[in-house]
């Protein structure tokens, strides 16, 4: 037993000391300026790694993890290659079992994003252009920490487009002064986030029970609890894991903020038809962004050219 305690105590205390990857290793990027647009992203993966070997962080030299992560870059790229030039960096990020109270989470977390911290500084290196920031569930997550911990600096908060922080919560305690969230479908220097599920659910791993997230509506851009119809649904799309477009159902579901969880509800779709998987039915984590895909398309073609308007920059004009 005292054995098996120090061996953990070591493992918790070498994640949480551990140099970051070195990222000016080519290897150490799924797209290191993939495209030619006058505006970057700066894409951080979810996790793909369930932690079946009981690994609490992802091996970035794993050749099949190394497949899952891109297959789930790919997924969200269609919302922004058509505007952005990408930049994605593999990192050790933590396994599911962090989200599920393992007892090494935070040192998971804390290992996973010194990664994308060092990743995020060498991309300053690279180029000095304006970007959007983005990541999907854990990737929201470490964006967040990203922003509390580099963004006071304003030459950086500048550059910042916008920060899309889907799949994960924000509250009004992770705020620092530098950060403010979107108010309406065209501010910038801002940070959009929702997390959809089912009107009857009070309770997820993203946004626990008692816990009051700040969000946007992505259907009209509206942050109270005014409900969207699906008619302003532009399209739901679901793609494989090349990022190609499998099914598109325009129209499929209207969506309202919750007043009291701040979860984005989403009332016209069936559990039954969109299950949780690793997640319970009502939950519609995994399809946060595939229901409001062209949506958030379009939002971010018009977030970045009001950035360039500000500038006096056409997006089609710049270089």
């Amino acid at each position: 037993m005292k054995k098996l305690a120090f061996i953990l105590l070591f493992v918790l205390v070498s994640a949480a000391f551990a140099e970051p990857l070195s990222y000016d290793d080519p290897t150490l990027w799924a797209w290191q300026g993939e495209g030619d647009h006058p505006i970057d992203l700066f894409l951080i993966c979810p996790t793909v790694d369930i932690g079946e070997d009981g690994n609490a962080n992802m091996d970035v030299t794993d050749e099949k993890l190394r497949e899952h992560f891109m297959s789930a870059l790919m997924q969200e790229k269609g919302l922004y290659d058509q505007t952005c030039t990408l930049y994605a960096p593999y990192y050790r990020q933590a396994t599911f079992p962090a989200y599920e109270g393992a007892d090494n989470a935070e040192a998971a977390f804390d290992f996973a994003y010194a990664d994308i911290r060092a990743a995020f500084e060498h991309y300053l290196t690279l180029s000095d252009r304006p970007f959007i920031l983005a990541g999907f569930s854990q990737g929201g997550q470490m964006s967040l920490r990203l922003l509390q911990d580099l963004f006071e600096d304003p030459a950086l908060n500048d550059r910042l487009v916008a920060a899309y922080l889907i799949g994960w919560r924000v509250t009004e305690e992770d705020l620092r002064p530098w950060m403010r969230m979107a108010q309406a479908e065209d501010d910038t220097g801002c940070i959009i986030c929702f997390e959809a599920e089912s009107p009857e659910t009070e309770d997820s791993i993203i946004v626990p029970k008692g816990v009051h997230s700040l969000a946007i509506n992505p259907l009209n851009w509206q942050t109270d609890g005014t409900v969207a119809d699906r008619r302003l649904n532009r399209g739901a799309c679901f793609t494989d894991h090349h990022g190609d477009i499998t099914k598109e159902i325009p129209e499929l579901t209207g969506a309202y903020i919750d007043a009291t969880r701040g979860t984005l509800k989403v009332p016209d779709v069936s559990p039954k038809d969109y299950p949780g998987e690793i997640f319970p039915d009502g939950c519609y984590h995994l399809y946060d962004f595939f229901f409001f895909f062209r949506n958030l398309q379009n939002n971010v073609s018009a977030r970045a050219e009001a950035y360039l308007g500000s500038l006096d920059i056409a997006l089609d004009d710049a270089a």
